[in-house]
């Protein structure tokens, strides 16, 4: 952990104390009942739970945001936390106010109390400097909003076990990976993806980048490939990027992989494979079978492979092929093999081969943050608790 200057569990007393834990238990959530579809996040902060066994935890997290169909409180939450840690675990359904403050008065050793949705609280939404966030009422590591920001720079703070694992994956990633090296990168969003292609490359971190969904048809877009009308008015509102993604293909043509096949639906609605040369009218819905195969194979003979991001539309049915084999192949590789973003790491767990990867990331934009050498907001909060903390140590 030398590239971080932080405290972590081991380095502070916890026992007895009263601690606020702030997570990211975001999970996808059915639209109408509000279900959780995929436990893998929370899950995961069942290992720091663990090491605060002995202590009095608030628990704050947020879930989507004010706007959105998945905005909710966090009790559904609190139940799933309950069955995979071994404290007590209550939940308030207030934030700051009087209910939630005689609450927390009130938590005792190896309890967890899980308090309502951040997001509840309007300042919790804002993205602002540090200086102001400490004087919030309220005072997700690559945002600085309160919780994240605000009460680290008050609080003595150090990072819990998923975040300092987090960041020794990640952060290792951007060293001395093991070679070839190889990005899987996918999904619907071109503006986080392309300046993790252009970091990595000009640090020389990656040997291969292998695209698909949104990126993909945006690189072919910028090589001059044809693509099918609906995928062209995609485009259209994206000509910064595809300008960027050019001079990335240009500068890097050797590194950087597009499909050489695309997966259309058929009018009976059935899956159909097109090689690049001839596109239909439709929105291409996945790689092809020959990509695929072209895909699988360099991700077998990789030393290490990092993916985030679906390969097409994974929902429907029979549009999953890609993803889902390039996962397993993954899954089969004796290299050091990384999965990060919500969707694909929550098909590693219904295909039941999440165990099967090195490191599966819960950390969601702060690792492609991480990855395209941002700073994260967090981090740099913890690194200054940790100098204040030092500083008073030694007076």
């Amino acid at each position: 952990m030398s590239s971080h200057k932080f405290l972590t569990l081991d380095d502070v007393e916890t026992s007895n104390k009263r601690i606020f834990l702030r997570v990211d238990i975001n999970v996808p959530l059915d639209p109408s009942t509000h279900q959780i579809l995929d436990d893998t996040r929370i899950k995961a902060i069942s290992e720091t739970l663990a090491r605060l066994e002995d202590a009095r935890v608030v628990l704050g997290s947020h879930q989507s945001r004010p706007g959105k169909d998945d905005f909710t409180n966090m009790q559904p939450h609190a139940e799933a936390l309950a069955e995979c840690c071994n404290q007590e675990v209550k939940f308030v359904e207030d934030v700051i106010g009087p209910h939630a403050r005689q609450k927390i008065a009130d938590v005792q050793p190896g309890q967890i109390l899980v308090l309502d949705n951040l997001r509840f609280c309007a300042e919790e939404n804002v993205d602002d400097k540090p200086e102001k966030l400490l004087k919030t009422h309220f005072a997700t590591a690559h945002r600085s909003q309160p919780s994240i920001v605000g009460l680290t720079d008050a609080l003595p703070s150090a990072a819990g076990r998923l975040m300092e694992k987090e960041l020794r994956a990640v952060s290792g990633l951007l060293v001395e990976p093991r070679r070839p090296c190889v990005y899987v990168l996918g999904g619907a969003k071109v503006e986080d993806k392309i300046p993790v292609i252009e970091h990595i490359l000009t640090r020389d971190k990656a040997d291969k980048i292998l695209l698909g969904g949104v990126p993909a048809k945006l690189f072919l877009r910028a090589m001059g490939e044809k693509i099918s009308t609906e995928d062209e008015k995609e485009m259209a509102g994206l000509q910064a990027q595809i300008k960027h993604a050019k001079a990335l293909a240009v500068k890097y043509k050797d590194k950087i992989e597009v499909p050489i096949d695309l997966s259309y639906e058929d009018a009976r609605g059935k899956r159909t494979d097109q090689s690049i040369d001839v596109p239909l009218k439709e929105s291409a819905l996945d790689i092809g079978v020959k990509t695929i195969e072209k895909y699988s194979k360099a991700v077998e003979g990789a030393a290490t492979t990092v993916a985030n991001g679906p390969l097409g539309v994974f929902e429907r049915n029979g549009f999953d092929l890609g993803t889902k084999q390039v996962l397993e192949s993954m899954a089969k590789s004796n290299g050091y093999t990384v999965i990060g973003g919500g969707h694909l790491v929550g098909l590693a767990s219904i295909l039941g081969i999440d165990e099967r990867f090195k490191h599966v990331s819960t950390a969601g934009g702060a690792m492609l943050s991480l990855l395209s050498g941002q700073s994260l907001p967090g981090v740099d909060a913890l690194v200054r608790a940790a100098d204040r903390m030092r500083t008073q140590k030694s007076n």
